[in-house]
């Protein structure tokens, strides 16, 4: 069986309109296992050469079991093109236009990390709206290690 293609109308899933989504709607990443490759390509895209992050000697000497995984590396496990959301805004979406995150617990190459995002509030304004979700991270202990927000601009006409 055949279907006609149209590059222009190829989605992952439907598009749904401003007034389709839902407070609560959950969007999930797959979960990722951070090695210790993961944080040195990190480290190399950083720039960021603090040596908590990759010598064992000077994290224990600090009190950490281990170098620490790069926060902004586990914020981006938060991006949301990770999950389907971005796929669900598809052509009304206009900018990713901030975010808030709080660090709460040190994440080292081993952990597995779970995110999500899910929509917090959703603020028509005309002929847009924001979309606001509370984005987490969760490790293989069910401990949260990330907390923040995000929010987008869509258009709503």
């Amino acid at each position: 069986m055949t279907f006609a293609f149209d590059p222009t109308d190829w989605h992952v899933v439907p598009e749904r309109t401003f007034d389709q989504l839902k407070v609560g709607e959950i969007f999930r990443a797959p979960s990722r296992t951070l090695t210790d490759a993961h944080a040195s390509a990190f480290q190399a895209v950083s720039c960021d050469n603090h040596p908590i992050h990759y010598d064992v000697g000077y994290a224990k000497r600090f009190g950490h079991s281990a170098p620490v995984v790069h926060g902004l590396q586990v914020l981006a496990f938060t991006a949301p093109g990770a999950t389907l959301l971005p796929h669900n805004f598809g052509s009304i979406f206009i900018a990713f236009t901030g975010l808030s995150v709080k660090f709460l617990k040190e994440v080292h190459a081993g952990d597995t990390l779970y995110p999500a995002l899910e929509i917090a509030s959703l603020k028509p304004m005309g002929d847009k709206g924001e979309v606001t979700t509370n984005v987490t991270v969760h490790n293989q202990d069910g401990e949260l290690v990330l907390s923040g927000e995000h929010s987008y601009l869509l258009r709503t006409a």
